[in-house]
């Protein structure tokens, strides 16, 4: 549990982050894709990046009078944390409750049970 599992990002954040995982973008570029997928005008934008720039969610680098921002954390580390987050909250970090849990509710695919069975499988050979 380490620096990743205080990783928490807002519904507002992930939206961000979802369209720089896609690739670097201006700010005019966020607008556009935000605007596109949440209806956010250029404030809400502005404000979203500011915030996560002081966080430590995103970085840019400076070409003339363009921002280019990237995420500088990586979403397998922000998946992890929110798992890890749900794990702790819901599950009292019971790993057997929340499959439990989600094996019930889904119908699960053969390949789906297939890749869990080679899961487990690697887990007991350690």
């Amino acid at each position: 549990m380490g620096q990743e599992s205080r990783l928490r990002l807002s519904e507002s954040e992930w939206r961000v982050m979802e369209v720089l995982w896609e690739g670097p973008a201006t700010l005019m570029e966020l607008v556009r894709a935000l605007h596109e997928r949440a209806g956010w005008a250029k404030s809400t934008v502005t404000t979203m990046v500011r915030r996560m720039e002081k966080k430590g969610l995103i970085r840019h680098t400076e070409g003339g009078r363009t921002k280019t921002f990237y995420p500088a954390v990586e979403r397998e580390a922000a998946a992890a944390a929110e798992t890890e987050s749900l794990l702790e909250r819901a599950y009292h970090g019971s790993v057997g409750l929340l499959v439990s849990s989600l094996v019930r509710r889904e119908r699960l695919s053969r390949a789906e049970i297939d890749a869990l069975y080679a899961l487990l499988e690697e887990q007991k050979e350690g």
